[in-house]
């Protein structure tokens, strides 16, 4: 299966980032913690060229706890800035401002000397579709102004959102690019859900799925279902279908069902902490 979503209001979408981002002071990308190479869309660094930028791990709880420290550290070492906390939480977030303000002194220090005092810094919130934009900048800010969903497209427009008298956020609707030039980065997007399901099938996507974790948590799978000696990744759907119940009339096996399940065990996180990638 070819793994490829880039709808019409996102061509829209990065109008309107050029448009705006010559009043950004930050651009702050979210990415999922269980994919944080795959989750950063590249469109965004030729957009938030001469912009310092920070680096926000969603759903850090979800992915492998190693594997966060592993890619705290890379990202450091890009100078991207990057903060790792539970996005959904008002309290977790509460050090982020002086987090923004240290990333900024030198905006902040440029406005002192031109005689501009207390003008708020302006951050742009990006990302792709269904990493926690809109969750996140409803915690940060207290409120629950932004709509929000478990699915990609919620955000369909810009908007921004006073944080403080410091601060000033504008969120932008989820962004993929035109073309995977890697299929295995499509593969990993739509497994957290960043793309529609029903433009998937979900069968294959299951299938790629268990073939990942055969390499990465093998012993999440038997875990989980109770399997034993299955190594092949339909098989191993197979098994999962009749472990869970997953029955059409007659007895047959529902594979359809299985896979939803597994999909489900897996964006949940009831499958266990696991990153699909490391630095």
């Amino acid at each position: 299966m070819t793994y490829q979503w880039y709808p019409g209001h996102m061509t829209k979408t990065i109008r309107q980032i050029e448009d705006q981002i010559k009043l950004i002071d930050l651009v702050i990308e979210i990415v999922d913690s269980r994919i944080p190479a795959s989750s950063r869309n590249p469109d965004l660094d030729r957009l938030s060229q001469g912009r310092q930028r920070m680096i926000l791990f969603g759903k850090p709880d979800l992915a492998d706890e190693k594997a966060n420290e592993a890619w705290m550290r890379y990202f450091k070492e890009q100078g991207l800035h990057p903060y790792a906390c539970d996005l959904r939480s008002n309290h977790a977030l509460k050090n982020l401002t002086p987090q923004i303000r240290e990333v900024c002194k030198e905006k902040i220090e440029r406005d002192r000397r031109k005689g501009i005092m207390n003008r708020p810094i302006r951050a742009m919130v990006a990302g792709i579709p269904n990493v926690g934009k809109s969750t996140f900048i409803n915690s940060f800010s207290g409120s629950s102004s932004l709509k929000t969903g478990n699915r990609p497209g919620v955000t369909k427009g810009r908007q921004w959102i006073r944080i403080s008298k410091e601060v000033e956020l504008l969120d932008t609707p989820g962004l993929l690019w035109p073309k995977f030039e890697d299929q295995s980065v499509g593969l990993k997007i739509a497994l957290i859900g960043s793309m529609p399901d029903d433009i998937l099938n979900k069968e294959e996507l299951a299938l790629d799925l268990i073939r990942m974790l055969l390499s990465r948590y093998p012993d999440c799978l038997k875990e989980r279902y109770g399997l034993d000696s299955v190594t092949d990744a339909p098989g191993i759907l197979e098994e999962i279908a009749k472990r869970r119940g997953a029955l059409k009339k007659g007895g047959e096996t529902d594979i359809a069902k299985a896979a939803v399940l597994l999909l489900d065990d897996f964006r949940s996180g009831r499958l266990g902490r696991m990153t699909l990638e490391i630095p």
